[in-house]
């Protein structure tokens, strides 16, 4: 199952703000880390923003920020909520799709049980999980890029 890039984005944002946490961010801010689209984030925002993930706050050191404890914000949630109803095959589809062996075929019940296992592993995660190395992300996504260990030598 391949995600959609608004879902991918709408994880890179939580994870840059759970990354930094009791810090705001800007969507230049996050847009610059990861080299996407502001126009993009800024949909994404809004919708993480209507669904209770993310607060704005304006005005002077305005920003964004976690609405809630990254422990609270389960994975599979998100995902539900950015990607809609799965639809991994047309038979899938509202109108069953225009498969001619769609009455018998069992690949529906196949795949269904497929995202089911998709949304269960997803489930047993949180935003706390995905970010227990703040080190490391602070490293790539604020700039503080680590110095390149020295080449090893190989010996004859």
């Amino acid at each position: 199952m391949k995600l959609t890039a608004f879902t991918d984005y709408s994880l890179r944002v939580l994870i840059y703000l759970a990354a930094q946490p009791g810090q705001r961010a800007t969507i230049a801010q996050i847009a610059t880390s990861f080299d996407v689209s502001e126009n993009h984030l800024t949909k994404v925002v809004h919708f993480l923003g209507k669904n209770g993930w993310l607060a704005n706050v304006r005005g002077k050191g305005g920003g964004l920020e976690l609405a809630m404890p990254p422990e609270l914000v389960g994975l599979g949630q998100v995902v539900r909520h950015t990607e809609g109803a799965a639809v991994p095959a047309e038979c899938f589809g509202e109108d069953g799709g225009h498969c001619s062996i769609a009455g018998i075929c069992r690949l529906s019940g196949v795949l269904g049980e497929a995202v089911k296992a998709f949304y269960t592993v997803l489930d047993k995660y949180t935003l706390a999980d995905l970010v227990h190395n703040r080190q490391a992300l602070a490293k790539v996504m604020f700039g503080m890029h680590p110095v390149a260990p020295p080449p090893t030598r190989r010996t004859a």
